[in-house]
């Protein structure tokens, strides 16, 4: 029975993202506290040429300003990170509770999380003054992608490892 617990991880995790999903964008803008605490100017010099466009909007320090262009990687960044995260916690709710396949908990593990960002789109499409957004969801997908790619690298290592002890 104890072995279940492990499941409150991924479900925890996934409540921590419903709950920043239900914040209008105004609750967690960066930039009031970027302008009061923080001096990005330094990265102009190096930053400036970038120019490119997301969801209809230009992506640049023109554009948005030094704080504003800092916040859109550091949202995006997010969103890579919290799926990271949730494809290890979901990975580690099925190692600790079935007996799947290594293959099976990854693939599995995968597509939940991926299922799951398709959710958490929808729900900040009825967010008010959030927008969901396919390209949101890709990064998400990466973020999975680099968390099971990290977990078969360490599986591997962890394998060669013990078999290195052996013998």
């Amino acid at each position: 029975m104890r072995k279940w617990w492990y499941w409150l991880f991924p479900v925890g995790w996934m409540g921590i993202i419903f709950f920043s999903s239900s914040q209008p964008y105004e609750q967690q803008n960066l930039k009031p506290f970027f302008s009061e605490y923080m001096d990005f100017s330094f990265l102009i010099p190096i930053v400036d040429r970038i120019s490119f466009v997301y969801h209809h909007s230009e992506v640049s320090v023109q554009a948005l300003g030094i704080n504003g262009f800092v916040e859109f990687f550091i949202r995006k960044g997010a969103h890579f990170g919290v799926f990271f995260i949730l494809v290890f916690l979901f990975i580690l709710a099925f190692q600790k509770s079935t007996a799947l396949p290594a293959k099976w908990m990854v693939s599995w593990s995968f597509l939940l999380t991926v299922l799951y960002a398709v959710f958490d789109e929808f729900h900040q499409g009825i967010t008010p003054n959030r927008t969901p957004y396919i390209g949101d969801v890709i990064i998400d997908t990466i973020g999975a992608v680099a968390g099971v790619f990290i977990y078969g690298m360490f599986s591997v290592y962890l394998r060669k490892r013990k078999g290195k002890k052996m013998k």
